[in-house]
């Protein structure tokens, strides 16, 4: 969606992202360098026919499913497709979802920090996103900011603080909060360390060695995921990215996808639910992935709470042998009150 605008076309006057994507390897086609295989699989596939032909005669489009198999790595391909955000500088009003995770989610809010407007707004919610885009009150912050910037009407769009963002509790029920930035100045990052014998999250890093095996498929002998859990002793409010590093092997393969899920369970100890990819009504806090061979890291744009992987080289597993790695688990926005238990699965 920011192919457009960072040309500078002389017409456009103001851009309204909402539920964006910018950067379709990372964003879309591949999670963690993983190959998506429900949405981008259905929706690419409806312009090529079984043997790989163009459905609509006449009509000049990319074979994308066939293209994906054929750029595994973020090379050329996907660099051509992905725009300079830098050079979109037209007035912005954007909306992102915690519920849009591997497609929409990631590439707004990389789309709101990365543009240089210098006017641009972001707003995030956590519920279903075309009901949310086509709410009463949504059109009128629309309307707001297109009078303002198309019309020159006066509209107090300026008065409006620049992030509105909802703190889900959960289903469909959340605060909503104002800030002046994304990611929220004054975030107060924490580190909490897996304890593999207790399953548990503390802030003790502990000094004893331990470690926690599961399958790639389960069964009567062996479980295919690790969870850790911990419980809040009084209420926070979890807003923007987290990260999971783990020190991983994997026995017989030379390669592994790991994918990490956070969940909520609240203090009678039921799952809480919320919106998820738009359509989904049990879908959990946020959602990480990565294909271990991709782990390298951008060192110059990895931050402490967002890793950012090149995508650029596979580096296979050596059987025995131990890696880091660091996963980046996409940006959300739940509280926890006293009680509460945040539950982390890795697969």
């Amino acid at each position: 969606q920011g192919l457009g605008p960072a040309e500078k076309p002389p017409h456009l006057k103001a851009i309204v992202p909402w539920e964006g994507l910018n950067d379709p390897y990372r964003e879309w086609a591949f999670n963690g360098g993983i190959p998506d295989t429900g949405f981008f699989k259905i929706y690419m596939g409806r312009s090529t026919s079984a043997d790989g032909g163009i459905v609509n005669e006449g009509v000049a489009a990319e074979n994308m499913l066939a293209q994906r198999d054929a750029h595994p790595l973020l090379d050329d391909f996907w660099a051509a497709k992905h725009p300079d955000l830098s050079k979109i500088d037209v007035p912005a009003y954007a909306c992102a979802s915690w519920s849009t995770q591997g497609l929409h989610n990631r590439g707004t809010l990389e789309g709101y920090k990365q543009i240089a407007s210098a006017h641009k707004w972001l707003e995030i919610h956590g519920r279903k996103e075309w009901e949310v885009y086509y709410s009463r009150e949504c059109l009128e912050r629309q309307r707001r900011f297109l009078d303002r910037y198309l019309k020159g009407a006066k509209t107090g769009i300026e008065d409006l603080p620049r992030v509105r963002y909802e703190v889900r509790e959960r289903f469909f029920e959340g605060r909503t909060r104002y800030a002046d930035d994304f990611p929220i100045p004054g975030t107060d990052y924490r580190a909490l360390y897996l304890d593999a014998v207790a399953g548990t999250l503390t802030s003790d890093p502990g000094s004893a060695e331990a470690r926690v095996r599961y399958a790639a498929l389960a069964s009567e002998s062996a479980p295919d995921k690790a969870e850790f859990s911990h419980t809040f002793a009084e209420r926070t409010e979890l807003v923007g990215n987290m990260k999971l590093r783990l020190w991983v092997s994997a026995e017989g393969a030379d390669d592994m996808d790991l994918e990490v899920g956070i969940k909520k369970f609240d203090r009678f100890g039921g799952e809480v639910f919320f919106a998820d990819f738009n359509h989904m009504e049990n879908g959990m806090v946020a959602t990480g992935w990565l294909r271990v061979s991709q782990r390298e890291l951008d060192e110059a744009r990895s931050t402490p709470p967002q890793p950012w992987h090149t995508h650029a080289r596979e580096q296979k597993l050596a059987e025995g042998e131990i890696v880091p790695v660091e996963i980046e688990i996409l940006p959300s926005g739940t509280a926890f009150d006293e009680g509460d238990q945040l539950r982390l699965v890795v697969q």
